[in-house]
């Protein structure tokens, strides 16, 4: 996972781990649009879209949540791979030949250890969609989205594809009991 401080203040890393240049709040402020959002969605998510420091903290654990799936993601696309992409050739060069029952039990192996795979994924990582604070950040990551679109087409000089990341599907419901990971300090730990 990345370290918090490791990159100056200002500064968070996309879903490719390319750093970019956080919009200041007063860009987003500027706009009255953007503002009259950022106050409305602050009030929604508890949380204030409008302070650098929180938003830049936002986006940090944001990225360490991509991290994790990214992770888990690529252990899934291997054997995705090799089970689902790969069967074919081998039906085509093999199976195909071989007699009925051993066609049927190709399929049925290959099929089982897809679903086998494909669910261990999930509950590895349904631990993560069942923390509140986690999905809390998801929540409040699309509604800054929102928030930084409203501002760019009211007239903010923002790059077309900031915050550069895609949406959460578990990033719709905002639990207001669920705790938050306090800010740390801005200096370095030592």
């Amino acid at each position: 996972m990345g370290d918090y401080h490791a990159l100056e203040f200002g500064k968070f890393v996309d879903d490719q781990g390319t750093a970019h240049d956080m919009i200041p709040a007063s860009v987003i402020a500027a706009v009255p649009e953007a503002k009259a959002a950022a106050e409305r969605y602050g009030q929604e998510a508890r949380f204030d879209f409008l302070d650098d420091r929180a938003v830049h903290w936002m986006l940090h654990q944001r990225r360490e949540d991509t991290e994790k799936g990214g992770l888990l993601g690529c252990l899934l696309a291997v054997p995705i791979l090799v089970l689902g992409v790969g069967a074919w050739p081998f039906w085509d060069l093999v199976a195909s030949e071989k007699p009925r029952s051993f066609q049927i039990a190709f399929i049925v192996v290959d099929a089982l250890l897809l679903i086998a795979i494909t669910g261990g994924l999930f509950l590895l990582r349904l631990r993560d969609l069942r923390q509140k604070t986690i999905r809390n950040t998801r929540c409040r990551a699309r509604l800054y989205r929102k928030i930084v679109g409203i501002a760019r087409r009211g007239g903010a000089d923002i790059p077309r594809l900031y915050p550069y990341y895609g949406m959460y599907a578990t990033s719709r419901k905002f639990f207001p009991e669920a705790p938050d990971r306090p800010i740390p300090d801005q200096e370095r730990p030592s």
